[in-house]
C-alpha cells in the first residue's frame, strides 16, 4: 500500500535530528490532527451535465468508499469518501420540478451546515453547465437561486462547461488530437465570456469558467486548478492522494499555462502553510522554513512521488 503525502511528510519529520523534541512533537501531533480533516467539495448542475463522468476523471474513485445519505429524501446523493476528501454528486435537476424543489432544499441544507469546527462543511462547490446546450436556464437558477445565496462564501464556487467537445454541433472537434479547432475555441472563449457576464450582471458575483470534456480528457488539469485555487488553502493537499494517476487523462490541456506543475505548486505551499501554523504554535515568531530546513525538500519530494504522473506531463 503507497503511503499517503501526511505520512511522508511524518517519516521525514521523525528522522530529522536537527531540531527540538518540542517542535517536532507539535508539527507530529498537528500532522495526525490534519488526519482528522476532510475536504467536502459538492458538484451541482442539470440533469445529464456529466457530474458522474467529471468526477471520475478527476479522481481515483475505484479506492472510494461510496455512502447515500440516511435521509430518506436525499438517498440519491452519492457521496465519495476518498481519504480525507468527500464529494458529494447530487441528483440533476431540470427534469421534475416537484423533484427540483426537493433537490434545490437538500443543496441549500448541505451549503448551510456546519462542521463541528464551526466552519461550512461544504468547502467548495463545482457548478457544471452543459456546453453543447444553448438553454442553461436550469444552470442559471441553480446558482442564482441556490449555490450563491447559501455558500455563504462565493469565492468557493467553481463554474464548470463540460462537454466542450459537442459545442457548435461537434463539427469542429479534432477526434485525432482530441482538443478543439482554431473555431471552437474561439466560440468557447466567447461562450465562457458570456456566462462570465451573465453571472456578474445578475449576482453581482465574478467568476471565471472553465471549459472541458470529461468524455476525451481535455482541460482536466485547468480545471482542478480551478478547484485547487478555490479551495480553502491549508486543505489543498488533501486531494493529492486521491487523483486519477492515469497520465492520459492529464495531457491534453490548452497551452496558456502548465497546469500541472501549478498544481504541484499549490499542493506543497497548501502543506507547507498548514505545518507553519504548527511550527508557529510551538516556538514564538517560528517558520517551518527557519526551524525545519529539511521540510521544504520533503514537501516537494512527498508532492512528487505521489504526483509523478502530472510532473512527467508538465510542458505537453
Amino acid at each position: 500500500m503507497e503511503k499517503k503525502i501526511l505520512d511522508l511528510v511524518s517519516d521525514e519529520i521523525k528522522r530529522d535530528t536537527s531540531n527540538d523534541g518540542a517542535l517536532k512533537d507539535a508539527l507530529l501531533n498537528h500532522l495526525e490532527r490534519l488526519k482528522e480533516q476532510r475536504l467536502n467539495i459538492m458538484f451541482v448542475g442539470a440533469t445529464g451535465v456529466g457530474k458522474s463522468s467529471t468526477i471520475n476523471a478527476i479522481f481515483n474513485t475505484k479506492i472510494a468508499r461510496v455512502g447515500y445519505s440516511v435521509d430518506p429524501e436525499t438517498d440519491t446523493v452519492k457521496k465519495y469518501e476518498i481519504d480525507n476528501m468527500v464529494l458529494w454528486d447530487t441528483p440533476g435537476l431540470g427534469d421534475d420540478p416537484a423533484k427540483d424543489k426537493r433537490y434545490a432544499a437538500m443543496i441549500a441544507d448541505a451549503l448551510r451546515a456546519r462542521g463541528t469546527d464551526g466552519q461550512f462543511l461544504i468547502d467548495e462547490v463545482v457548478v457544471l453547465i452543459d456546453g453543447s446546450n444553448r438553454d442553461m436556464k436550469t444552470a442559471y437558477e441553480i446558482l442564482e437561486k441556490i449555490v450563491i445565496p447559501y455558500i455563504g462564501k462565493t469565492d468557493r464556487i467553481v463554474i464548470a462547461i463540460n462537454q466542450c467537445d459537442m459545442a457548435l454541433k461537434g463539427r469542429h472537434w479534432d477526434h485525432d488530437q482530441k482538443k478543439p479547432d482554431a473555431r471552437l475555441v474561439s466560440f468557447l472563449e466567447e461562450k465562457t465570456d458570456s456566462v462570465k457576464k451573465r453571472i456578474e450582471g445578475s449576482t453581482g458575483v465574478s467568476l471565471t469558467p472553465v471549459y472541458y470534456s470529461a468524455l476525451y480528457h481535455y482541460n482536466i488539469s485547468k480545471l482542478l486548478l480551478s478547484m485547487v485555487k478555490n479551495m480553502p488553502e491549508t486543505k489543498r493537499f488533501f486531494f493529492a492522494d486521491s487523483l486519477n494517476q492515469d497520465p492520459d487523462v492529464w495531457g491534453k490541456n490548452d497551452s496558456i499555462k502548465d497546469y500541472n506543475t501549478e498544481i504541484q505548486q499549490e499542493i506543497k505551499g497548501s502543506l507547507t502553510k498548514a505545518l507553519d501554523g504548527a511550527a508557529k504554535g510551538a516556538v514564538a515568531g517560528a517558520t517551518v522554513g527557519s526551524l525545519i530546513p529539511v521540510i521544504g525538500p520533503v514537501l516537494g519530494a512527498a508532492a512528487g512521488s505521489l504526483l509523478g504522473f502530472l510532473g512527467g506531463l508538465s510542458g505537453r
